[in-house]
């Protein structure tokens, strides 16, 4: 009978993910946006990453900050925030936090290096016509 483990499992698994959150939590409390957006990423929380963005557009210099920071993410999550913001721009709530991501991925990414991104064509096919 194996219920016993796989219900200790779930159990450590939703503990981890309470950790996670919180440390989340901290991470924006604190201001340290580029740990708050890696975390958010590896959760795969599309809204959150959302959250972090507008946070950061809030300060002053806000997309001197925002570009800071997307440009030390690494390539996979780049191309997730990518991914993410496809989804932001088919809402107009939304949309110019996900243009000032997708102005910085275009303004510091070589042309070459973006189209290595996975899933790069879906992408410009679903922001062109929205942008």
């Amino acid at each position: 009978d194996v219920t016993e483990i796989e219900e200790k499992e779930a159990q450590a698994k939703q503990e981890e993910q309470i950790m996670k959150e919180q440390e989340l939590s901290n991470l924006l409390h604190e201001k340290r946006y580029l740990k708050a957006l890696g975390l958010a990423i590896s959760l795969d929380r599309p809204h959150t990453v959302l959250t972090v963005v507008k946070a950061i557009l809030k300060e002053p210099e806000g997309r001197k900050h925002l570009e800071e920071n997307i440009v030390r993410l690494r390539k996979d999550q780049k191309e997730a925030v990518l991914a993410f913001l496809v989804t932001w721009n088919t809402n107009s709530r939304n949309c110019h936090e996900a243009q000032a991501v997708l102005e910085t991925l275009l303004k510091h990414e070589a042309p070459d290096s973006l189209l290595q991104f996975s899933g790069i064509k879906p992408a410009v096919e679903s922001l062109l016509p929205y942008t």
